[in-house]
C-alpha cells in the first residue's frame, strides 16, 4: 500500500450492537457515542442491567442518559458500578466541607476559563488515571451551545501508518499535572507539586484488548528517550490528528438533567465554550481502576 492510500485509510470499527435486552441505544455517530432511553439512574440497578451497561459502554465508549433526576448520592452510587471513586488532585486546596469525590464544573460570565476547553483525557497525570467519568449537567446556556466533543482514540491509533505505530509502540510519555492546573488554571499546587507520571504512548485497553493512542495535549509534556524537539514535533503531529479528522468525533448536545458516561481509557474530549456570557453548571464523578494502562 502506498503513502497516499495509507493517508486515506479509514479503519473499520467492530460491529456494535444497538439492542442490549433491557434497553436499546441510538447511535450519535457510527463510531462513538450512543444515547440510552428509558432508564432511571436514581433507582437501584440490577447486576444484569449493570452488565449490559458495561457492554454498551465498551461498544460505544460514550453513553448519554437524558431526563435524569439525581442528587449527589445517586450520582455517586451510579458511578460506583464502574469503579471506586476518584479524588481530583485540585481538591487539595478545597474546603473540608466540599465533597472530595465530586468535581463541580461551573462556567459563568465571571469565569476566567472553562474546564476542559482543550482536547484532553481526564487526569492522566495520576499514576492510575480515572478509567471513566460521569458528568451530570443540570444547567445549560440559555443561548444554546456548551456541547462536548468526544474522540475515538482506538480509531486515532488505527489511522497511523504501520511504520509510525511500530515506532511509537514501547515508548512512554510524561503526563504532568502542572501543565493544566498551574499553567492554565493558575491554581496553587499542593506540597510536593501536582502528580507527574509516565504512561505508554500506545496502550492496550484492559477490557477490549484493543490498542489506543494515549497522549493528550492537556497533560502530556514529552516522550521519554527523545530529544525535546523530536518529542515536540511528534506530539504536535499526534495532537493535530484530532483537529484534522472530524470522523473521530461525536458531539454531545446537553439538555438539563443529562448524564454522560465516558470511557477515559479510549477517548478524549473537549468542552466548547461558545456561550459567553451565559452559564453552564454540572458535577462530575470519576472512577478509577486498580492499575494503569499497559502496552
Amino acid at each position: 500500500m502506498n503513502d497516499i492510500a495509507l493517508s486515506k485509510h479509514v479503519p473499520v470499527s467492530p460491529q456494535r450492537r444497538t439492542d442490549y435486552g433491557s434497553f436499546r441505544v441510538t447511535p450519535i455517530s457510527p463510531h462513538i457515542g450512543a444515547e440510552i432511553e428509558g432508564l432511571d439512574l436514581s433507582q437501584p440497578l440490577s447486576d444484569a442491567l449493570v452488565g449490559e451497561l458495561r457492554q454498551a459502554w465498551a461498544d460505544w465508549m460514550v453513553l448519554v442518559f437524558r431526563d435524569q433526576h439525581l442528587d449527589r448520592s445517586a450520582h455517586k452510587a451510579f458511578a460506583r458500578h464502574f469503579g471506586r471513586l476518584h479524588v481530583h488532585p485540585m481538591h487539595h486546596s478545597r474546603s473540608s466541607e466540599q465533597d472530595s469525590e465530586v468535581l463541580v464544573v461551573k462556567t459563568t460570565a465571571q469565569s476566567a476559563y472553562t474546564a476542559g476547553e482543550g482536547w484532553h483525557t481526564d487526569v492522566t497525570c495520576d499514576a492510575i488515571p480515572p478509567l471513566g467519568s460521569a458528568l451530570y449537567i443540570t444547567e445549560t446556556p440559555a443561548c444554546g451551545g456548551g456541547d462536548t466533543l468526544f474522540a475515538n482514540m482506538y480509531m486515532a491509533c488505527e489511522m497511523l501508518s504501520p511504520t509510525l505505530r511500530s515506532f511509537l509502540e514501547g515508548l512512554v510519555a510524561v503526563h504532568d499535572g502542572a501543565l493544566p492546573y498551574i499553567g492554565s488554571y493558575k491554581s496553587q499546587p499542593p506540597e510536593g507539586g501536582y502528580p507527574r507520571h509516565e504512561h505508554p504512548v500506545i496502550a492496550r485497553h484492559p477490557v477490549t484488548g484493543r490498542q489506543v493512542l494515549y497522549v493528550n495535549s492537556g497533560f502530556t509534556s514529552h516522550i521519554v528517550g527523545l530529544h525535546r524537539w523530536e518529542s515536540r514535533a511528534i506530539l504536535d503531529m499526534l495532537f493535530s490528528l484530532l483537529q484534522r479528522e472530524p470522523k473521530l468525533h461525536c458531539r454531545v448536545h446537553w439538555r438539563p438533567n443529562t448524564l454522560t458516561l465516558w470511557d477515559n481509557r479510549c477517548t478524549q474530549h473537549q468542552a466548547v465554550w461558545d456561550y459567553y456570557p451565559n452559564s453552564r453548571y454540572g458535577e462530575r464523578v470519576s472512577m478509577v481502576g486498580e492499575s494503569a494502562l499497559t502496552t
